[in-house]
């Protein structure tokens, strides 16, 4: 297969996150609005083009108080910071088809450099003669890294919110 463009499929792709919530339960979220520019070769990625875009203002934790919170200057900034963005600036196989992604992180007017871990979860043909292809990624950002520090002391000791958030990706796209 050579290396061509990829359009991700948002219905049947997903952009999640995880963080400590009182250093003893986790909270989970979501992205609905997103896009990626995706052009790469299935078979070897490390040749691969990818940009993410994530619209900050989509997020959604189930709790319309805690994501207004989220949109908020305490946290994202929506007003002035609406999106994160990942540019990928080198692709290195793992093994087999697992890939490290190194790129440019932009969330809240800061950039930093991010690896996330990436598979290749392979290729069909679906029903309406579409080729599609499937690849998951998981990394970690940390908030602090991001000038994301909101938070609160909590009288048993830790903090109400942790720093590393954990993020997982599963898209779903197709060719052309």
């Amino acid at each position: 297969m050579s290396k061509t463009n990829w359009s991700v499929d948002v219905a049947h792709s997903t952009i999640e996150f995880s963080v400590r919530h009182m250093m003893i339960a986790k909270v989970k979220g979501l992205f609905h609005q997103f896009e990626a520019d995706i052009t790469a070769d299935p078979q070897d990625l490390t040749t691969a083009d990818i940009a993410f875009r994530i619209d900050l203002n989509s997020i959604d934790t189930r709790n319309n108080d805690r994501d207004n919170h989220l949109r908020s200057a305490d946290f994202f900034e929506v007003d002035k910071y609406g999106s994160l963005t990942f540019k990928a600036t080198s692709i290195s196989r793992v093994s087999g088809n697992v890939y490290n992604i190194t790129g440019d992180v932009t969330l809240h007017g800061v950039t930093r450099v991010e690896t996330f871990e990436a598979e290749m979860l392979g290729t069909a043909t679906d029903p309406w003669g579409a080729e599609k292809v499937g690849f998951t990624a998981k990394g970690v950002l940390k908030r602090s890294d991001y000038g994301l520090t909101y938070n609160a002391a909590l009288e048993t000791g830790g903090v109400l919110i942790g720093d590393d958030v954990n993020v997982s990706i599963e898209i779903e796209a197709a060719k052309g």
